[in-house]
């Protein structure tokens, strides 16, 4: 059997944890920032994890 392809639009947003969950980068942290408070800001740019109900699709698109 061939090896499976990784999704690469998938593979470039998100990445696995050693314990298997799948890290993500937060929205709205791109543009509009004035408006919004440092503190806001700052918890954007932290990391988040994906739900556990998307958790399996996104498993599939990123074997490895």
């Amino acid at each position: 059997m061939p090896k499976m392809k990784s999704h690469r639009g998938a593979a470039k947003r998100f990445k696995k944890t050693g314990t298997g969950k799948i890290k993500r980068a937060k929205a709205y942290a791109s543009h509009l920032l004035g408006g919004k408070s440092p503190k806001r800001k700052r918890k954007l740019r932290q990391a988040g994890l994906v739900s556990e109900q998307e958790n399996k699709n996104i498993s599939k698109l990123i074997p490895y």
